[in-house]
């Protein structure tokens, strides 16, 4: 079997591990943590880096550090993963969903303006599958309209937008370290920000709202979501392999490419934009030919040991929302299309050359 994804440690992993075992300091507040947050800091020119437990709470804690009013709406690209849409609802906020641009299969920022409403407070911009975000025109429309803008940039670490590095825009952004990210620390993720209030509010939040010299007392509600120093250990090794990474999975995209350009009836992942070169975080597909039914090309791979995964299904029809009353009254076509017809073949760093060609040649037989 060819897995979707599988991480690789090559590097100071085993080393930067030991160290911990050795001192006994495999909690949080560990040494690894403190330099894994300033070193992400540095890597995306921010002020700030907070480490947490994990990606979805990276995003929890970057919404509920803006203080918005329940009520509030919060712009969001419908085609994401549920931790995008989590932390507004529980900070009682509504998302207003848009569509993706049909080619980059990012948020279509053409559409952001005419959804903002007095009640617009934050879009959250989230970076899809390699292709970064078309992020000028959406900081624009928030500068307009004094919007708080969140960044989620956990698929595209690595990325840049016009050689600024994805990860850097907004008043706050987010990493995930999943064992699927270009880098990873099993479980983990990263709050980033130049505001010092919005650092605050996350270091409290992330610790249980501890009160500085009053431990025990507390003015609010927080939760325990602190990063181990064991995880942080790891992070500081893959983060020294990042560039090598970032050139395997251009190397893992292009190889695709190759195989796969003279293949009718499929849309491939864009090489490049005139903002960004695909970082191929996933390679993608999305099926043309109706002739053609996307569990039965996955189940056909799947049964020659090829794994694959779905795209994601869109929020708006998410049966909980729906049953939460918030399922947008219109339809979004290009990101309903992309659930029903995409899927995305083994993009792991551990893939050899012969793992790329196996994949590409299966599926270009079961198409035909």
């Amino acid at each position: 079997m060819i897995p979707v994804n599988e991480p690789i440690f090559f590097g100071n992993e085993k080393k930067y591990l030991n160290e911990c075992i050795d001192s006994g300091w495999i909690s949080s507040d560990g040494p690894f943590v403190s330099l894994f947050e300033k070193k992400l800091a540095t890597y995306f020119n921010r002020k700030f880096a907070i480490a947490v437990s994990n990606g979805t709470v990276a995003l929890d804690l970057a919404v509920e550090s803006l203080n918005l009013k329940r009520g509030d709406e919060i712009i969001l690209p419908s085609f994401t993963i549920i931790s995008c849409i989590g932390s507004i609802l529980r900070n009682g906020l509504v998302p207003i969903f848009i569509d993706q641009e049909k080619d980059t299969w990012n948020m279509d920022a053409s559409t952001i303006e005419k959804n903002i409403s007095k009640k617009t407070k934050a879009i959250m911009i989230v970076h899809i599958y390699g292709l970064p975000v078309d992020v000028d025109p959406i900081l624009k429309i928030a500068k307009k309209y004094n919007l708080r803008v969140i960044e989620d940039a956990a698929e595209v670490i690595g990325q840049t937008y016009y050689d600024k590095k994805c990860g850097s825009f907004g008043d706050v952004s987010t990493l995930s370290f999943y064992p699927n990210k270009h880098i990873t620390t099993g479980e983990g993720g990263m709050i980033l920000t130049d505001d010092d209030d919005l650092a605050d509010a996350c270091r409290s939040l992330r610790n249980l709202c501890f009160l500085p010299g009053k431990r025990f007392i507390h003015e609010k509600l927080g939760w325990n979501l602190r990063m181990t120093n064991m995880q942080a250990a790891v992070g500081v090794a893959q983060l020294e392999q990042l560039d090598r990474f970032v050139e395997k999975k251009r190397w893992i995209g292009r190889l695709y490419n190759d195989l796969l350009s003279s293949v009718k009836g499929i849309q491939l992942p864009i090489q490049k934009t005139d903002y960004a070169e695909n970082i191929y975080w996933v390679y993608g597909i999305v099926l043309k030919d109706m002739h053609f039914q996307l569990s039965d090309v996955t189940k056909r791979l799947s049964d020659v040991g090829i794994g694959t995964r779905p795209f994601f299904g869109p929020l708006h029809n998410q049966p909980v929302i729906k049953s939460l009353g918030l399922a947008n009254e219109h339809a979004l076509p290009f990101c309903e299309n992309l659930y029903d017809r995409g899927f995305y073949l083994p993009s792991g760093l551990a893939l050899t050359e012969k793992d790329i060609q196996r994949s590409a040649n299966e599926l270009i037989r079961i198409l035909g």
